[in-house]
């Protein structure tokens, strides 16, 4: 696991907050609510990658795009570098985009077929005023071949590229104007596993080199053991647990993410765990649960859990919410 060091907060989330309107159908009545996000909140240290896990449909890409200024959140604060940053606009939107990078799913879709690979990276040094054509593609060469991609290649379009090449173009372009936190929202997840082991690794060498901060999306329990410090578990729209990733795959304490390492496989020479089959169906995002979110499927559900809602619990370095931890 990767080690951090010279730990300060570069990032805060505070209380967010994210309903969309529900579309009217025989199903949902007119005006209801999606609550994507209810109440979240959790802080990004410089330097670390901090992990965020759960089911599809668990508000985490909702989560990054708050984060990053892509959409508004209902309610609450973002903080970066101690600097409220959920209003800004303008020239103070356009600073902080520098310094807060996204890199997508899918770079199919993310990269202009329409533009050269090389317009591609240098684009940003341009709109930023940090250099003129020239000195801006010079510096996509340069960033192109950190990320391994050959700087002969700057004329050439993205359908040109595999998918693993295209996804290495698009972290080059999140990398060029070098931010001090990276998004990456599953940015491993349209690749072939013999390539997602590599891309893994170019995000961990790019780290070590420029001293970078990642947000580091995925559904995938192994990825995110492999590349965290930290982990972040939801569910529903909300935190169920934040720790250390050694101690929360050693240890979990919030049955959900108990259930949820249950189901990583095993190789034939490892213990074999017993797996955790969740009963009942992920409640709709427009009628959640009283409570507890996750007390219709918990295997240790009390009454408790059904009345009152568990606040975020802070206890040895670790938090969750949970009115009976393991």
């Amino acid at each position: 696991m990767p080690q951090v060091n010279n730990m300060s907060e570069l990032l805060k989330a505070q209380n967010i907050t994210k309903y969309f309107p529900a579309k009217s159908g025989f199903f949902e009545s007119k005006g209801a609510l999606i609550h994507a996000l209810n109440d979240v909140s959790f802080a990004v240290e410089c330097g670390e990658t901090l992990g965020l896990v759960g089911e599809s449909g668990c508000g985490k890409s909702t989560l990054a795009k708050i984060i990053a200024r892509l959409i508004a959140p209902t309610t609450g604060r973002i903080f970066f570098e101690g600097n409220d940053i959920t209003s800004v606009n303008g020239k103070q939107l356009k600073r902080i985009r520098r310094n807060i990078q996204f890199v997508f799913q899918d770079p199919h879709a993310s990269l202009n077929p329409h533009m050269t690979i090389g317009s591609t990276i240098s684009e940003p040094f341009v709109i930023h005023g940090l250099s003129g054509a020239k000195k801006a593609l010079q510096e996509a060469e340069r960033i192109l071949d950190l990320v391994g991609i050959s700087k002969e290649t700057v004329k050439r379009y993205p359908h040109e590229f595999s998918t693993g090449q295209r996804q290495r173009i698009a972290i080059a372009r999140a990398l060029a104007l070098t931010p001090k936190l990276i998004i990456a929202d599953e940015p491993i997840a349209s690749l072939d596993v013999s390539i997602q082991a590599q891309i893994l690794n170019l995000f961990e060498e790019l780290k070590e080199k420029f001293n970078l901060t990642y947000l580091f999306i995925s559904h995938d329990l192994r990825v995110i053991e492999y590349i965290s410090d930290r982990v972040i578990v939801m569910y529903l729209g909300k935190i169920m647990e934040i720790a250390e990733s050694r101690d929360l795959y050693k240890h979990p304490i919030h049955p959900y993410t108990e259930a949820l390492l249950s189901a990583i496989p095993v190789i034939c020479t490892q213990a074999k765990k017993k797996r955790i089959i969740l009963k009942g169906e992920i409640p709709g995002l427009t009628k959640l649960p009283s409570g507890c979110v996750f007390h219709t499927r918990c295997i240790y559900a009390r009454q408790k859990c059904i009345d009152e809602v568990p606040g975020l619990t802070k206890r040895d370095g670790r938090s969750f919410a949970c009115h009976y931890p393991l």
